[in-house]
């Protein structure tokens, strides 16, 4: 995927959680993530969906994890940031950070974490 083909939200969204939870990268985990930090709750199939459309896009791997007692003895899929992903991330915040500036300070988010 190149620069010229944008992400979607819920995409940038799916992969900035990917790129934060490292190795424990599952879909629960990443929703959790999405929600923890934004407020908001993306149902678990919108999330399923996106990562697989991630995945085929080339912008994530994965790989299954150990089976767990947890989860009735079924492995996990875990997703990490391909190569093209991480371009991805990196073109559309660049752009986004570009597309910021200028903008009434009423209008930017709180530099507070």
């Amino acid at each position: 995927m190149g620069a010229a083909q944008p992400l979607g939200s819920l995409e940038l969204l799916v992969l900035m959680a990917v790129a934060r939870l490292g190795d424990g990268a599952y879909a629960v985990a990443v929703r959790d993530e999405i929600a923890r930090r934004t407020r908001s709750e993306p149902s678990r199939g919108a999330v399923s969906v996106t990562l697989d459309r991630l995945e085929r896009k080339g912008l994530l791997g994965s790989r299954l994890g150990e089976p767990t007692a947890e989860r009735g003895g079924k492995a996990k899929r875990l997703y990490a940031l391909a190569a093209a992903g991480q371009q991805a991330l990196r073109a559309t915040l660049q752009g986004t950070q570009a597309m910021m500036q200028g903008l009434p300070a009423s209008l930017l988010p709180d530099a507070r974490p």
